[in-house]
């Protein structure tokens, strides 16, 4: 039992390495190699303190070129919706969360193929749109990067 404490970190260690480095985020390699070692919700709260933590040392390291607007328009609704996505992904069964998933990512695909002439105007009220989505997408399905990318592509 000892020894799988170890792999696992070593493991989470890698995919927070090379999350990172790739530009993926973190969560694309974190959240599938930690299913196998605890239940979905371990995960998700796994996956917040990594995710903390990272944020954290990157504000402190990069105080500088911090965009306090896009903090507050991005990030605090952010932080307010993975909180009540956390929240409600107690009550739906882990199978449904990932047809949900696999569903919204298709659907949004879709989306920007057919209708590839659609403009999101860069301003505060689609920053809070877009944290909003993205964090509460990130507490219940354990994954929100997509939409905060495409978020951020927009705004920047």
């Amino acid at each position: 039992m000892r020894d799988l404490n170890y792999v696992f970190l070593v493991l989470a260690l890698i995919a927070e390495i090379v999350g990172t480095i790739g530009g993926f985020g973190s969560s694309v390699f974190f959240v599938p190699i930690g299913n196998f070692y605890f239940d979905f919700h371990s995960v998700l709260g796994l996956t917040a303190l990594f995710h903390l933590s990272s944020n954290l040392s990157k504000i402190f390291l990069f105080k500088k070129g911090l965009n306090r607007r896009l903090l507050l328009t991005i990030g605090v609704p952010s932080v307010l919706f993975v909180i009540v996505g956390g929240l409600i992904s107690k009550y739906i069964k882990t199978g449904y969360l990932e047809l949900i998933l696999g569903f919204f990512l298709a659907s949004l695909s879709l989306f920007f193929l057919i209708r590839s002439k659609t403009v999101i105007t860069p301003n505060d009220k689609n920053a809070v749109i877009g944290g909003t989505f993205s964090g509460f997408s990130a507490g219940l399905l354990g994954t929100g990067g997509a939409i905060r990318g495409l978020t951020w592509l927009h705004l920047i």
